[in-house]
């Protein structure tokens, strides 16, 4: 990534984070990649970024170059959240941009919910809001039966199935059924397959899903919403960008339908041109669509 540089940085959460940072002077953005990448997920957007920002993407707990603690507990959302805040804290972001793809995205709702005066921007790629996440698990059945898979990953016999069919067939069922194979050179396949192999990567990366409290019935199971989606649920009031390639196949549409109910400054940006990894899939209309959110947000 031109002009930035890879540091580790150890925080007071106890664990230390590997990333990437630089740019320019301008106002900060905190890039946080999901599952099961690293902050290589932003490998053509952040160095676009970081002509006019500072930018920083880390690798979050449990992947690539950054700790991974032992134990499912470990890996719940508010410790992830913790390690985010930490990191603002460390470098003295203040208030930020905030962008988050799949998981990075969960953590990145969480953090605008729980720390508002933090985020003074928020940009949610192909991740669901919490709440209508939760609600389409039990009410729509595409969505229910999309969702599946992460049943399988809580599974405690997932890492040795994954070993078992070896690397290779994780990396092509990984990402060959979201996105065209051809988009990944041959050094990012190289890095994903020695991440992923690397001692414990594979656990702790399956421990997000483990230690998440989204309830996930199986397919035609009578199931109820848990009473948490009952309870009044805070609005978002700063402005949001949700970036959405439509050819998500886990991440339906419906995640879509009811976002202005949540956050009240929204702005849509939906592409027909790309699924759930989009950030590297299509990275030309991720860039464009942050920076025009930049620019009428300022």
């Amino acid at each position: 990534m031109s002009g930035l540089a890879t540091t580790r940085i150890a925080l007071p959460t106890g664990v230390t984070l590997n990333l990437q940072r630089g740019g320019a002077r301008g106002e900060p953005i905190v890039l946080l990649h999901g599952f099961p990448e690293s902050h290589r997920t932003w490998r053509a957007v952040a160095p676009a970024l970081a002509e006019d920002h500072f930018v920083v993407a880390p690798d979050q707990r449990g992947f690539a170059g950054s700790d991974k603690p032992e134990g499912v507990e470990a890996y719940a959302t508010e410790r992830i959240l913790e390690d985010l805040i930490a990191l603002a804290d460390v470098l003295e972001l203040e208030r930020f941009t905030l962008v988050g793809h799949d998981w990075g995205g969960a953590v990145a709702w969480l953090a605008a919910l729980r720390h508002p005066e933090r985020v003074k921007r928020l940009v949610i790629v192909n991740s669901p809001h919490p709440l209508v996440f939760q609600k389409s698990l039990i009410e729509d059945a595409d969505q229910r039966a999309a969702s599946q898979y992460i049943r399988a990953f809580r599974n405690p016999t997932m890492e040795r199935g994954i070993e078992a069919m070896g690397w290779e067939t994780f990396y092509t069922k990984t990402f060959g059924s979201h996105a065209d194979l051809s988009l990944i050179p041959a050094e990012e396949k190289q890095a994903y397959l020695d991440q992923w192999s690397a001692p414990g990567a594979l656990t702790a990366m399956l421990n997000w899903y483990r230690a998440s409290g989204i309830v996930v019935p199986e397919t035609g199971e009578a199931a109820e919403l848990p009473a948490w989606t009952q309870a009044p649920f805070p609005h978002l009031t700063m402005p949001t960008l949700v970036i959405w390639g439509l050819k998500d196949k886990a991440l339906l549409p419906v995640q879509l339908g009811t976002l202005h109910d949540y956050v009240d400054n929204l702005a849509v940006a939906a592409t027909p041109d790309a699924g759930h990894f989009i950030p590297w899939e299509h990275p030309e209309f991720v860039v464009s669509a942050i920076r025009d959110f930049i620019a009428e947000t300022p």
